[in-house]
């Protein structure tokens, strides 16, 4: 048997003993982290969002098996937000889908949650009709039974059904009571609530699964009072993407007490919050470095590669990964990366075939 097929559901209960404590820990580390962003300016507040945005998007997708690309995320967000950015790249209608669905998310969290509401972002998210190759039915409850899974086709492991179709609609009225209705509880933890929720029902074709994580948002940036965003609870459910679907499955086959569940979306918000320190120091320095800089003209290839270099390169920069990364020769790419060294910008690091550069 499962959650929702329980005589109680959706009745949750837990053990405020056990969630307290952690939820005061994360309520500190948000407090701190809303704090020090508010004594920097709002372009480091802009600069560090966008950042979060961005990796939000493509770890979402990440933990659907779904590969977006990190320049046309970062292009699209800083277009809709209104916020220039050196390279940037035209985006391709998925990843517009995604962005504008999580946009409205966070940008309008104090706007009441409606199925028409829930029908656009499925539309966004899906804009040709299709997932993958596969016709899906967009913009409405799906008709079918539904099993959630993971791992690759053929070999996927079933962690638990979904309500039948017929349920849906009767399932998701209740919820969206429930999500627009001011209750004593903590909106952080009413954001753990819903996202458990929400996937139980899977209402959706496709696509539940990254908008389960756009709820999560939503009520994350309404605890935080805030559009901007400064840590990637998705991020996180990526790393630990194993845990998230045992914690998953074990919640679903057993009764309505989501103790269990609650401590494990805490502490991963725990851990997401943790690396927004690193996050905030690296836009420091980046943001810095723009500065510092301003007067040195930088052609539209050397912006690429210097944003990459701050952001999340990996590995080492030599002549044929600029040439790679650029679409450029490498005759192209050993002129800019010279102009880089004869300005002070980057350094030389070893000679010969294991030639490469960093920033100074």
């Amino acid at each position: 048997m499962y959650i929702h097929q329980r005589k109680d559901w959706p009745q949750f209960s837990w053990d405020p003993d056990v969630i307290t404590p952690i939820l005061g820990e994360v309520r500190y580390k948000q407090g701190k982290i809303l704090g020090v962003m508010q004594s920097f300016g709002f372009q480091l507040q802009e600069e560090t969002s966008l950042k979060t945005l961005t990796v939000d998007i493509i770890k979402s997708s990440e933990i659907e098996g779904k590969l977006l690309n990190h320049d046309q995320v970062r292009s699209s967000i800083a277009r809709r937000l209104g916020i220039e950015i050196a390279g940037a790249v035209a985006s391709d209608r998925e990843v517009d889908g995604v962005v504008d669905m999580l946009l409205d998310a966070i940008q309008h969290y104090i706007e009441p949650l409606s199925d028409e509401r829930l029908f656009g972002w499925h539309n966004a998210l899906f804009p040709t009709g299709r997932s993958g190759v596969y016709k899906i039915k967009t913009g409405t409850w799906r008709d079918d039974a539904m099993q959630i899974t993971s791992g690759p086709i053929g070999k996927e492991i079933i962690h638990f059904e979904a309500p039948k179709a017929s349920k849906i609609t009767n399932e998701i009225t209740i919820f969206l009571d429930w999500f627009n209705s001011n209750q004593n509880t903590d909106l952080v933890l009413k954001a753990a609530i819903a996202h458990l929720w929400f996937i139980s029902i899977h209402p959706f074709e496709d696509g539940n699964g990254r908008i389960t994580r756009a709820l999560t948002d939503l009520l994350l940036a309404r605890a935080d009072q805030s559009k901007l965003r400064f840590y990637s609870i998705s991020s996180q459910i990526q790393k630990e993407r194993n845990k998230y679907y045992s914690i998953l499955e074990s919640t679903q086959k057993g009764d309505l007490d989501i103790t269990d569940w609650l401590r494990w979306f805490l502490e991963c918000l725990l851990s997401s919050m943790t690396q927004t320190d690193e996050t905030i120091a690296m836009t420091l320095k980046r943001v810095h470095f723009w500065e510092t800089h301003k007067a040195i003209d930088f052609n539209q290839r050397q912006q690429k590669i210097l944003q990459l270099l701050f952001d999340d390169f990996y590995g080492k920069l030599n002549v044929s990964k600029y040439a790679k990364i650029c679409k450029v020769s490498t005759d192209t790419a050993l002129r800019d990366l010279q102009d880089l060294l004869a300005k002070g910008i980057i350094e030389q690091e070893g000679n010969g075939r294991s030639t490469s550069y960093r920033l100074c």
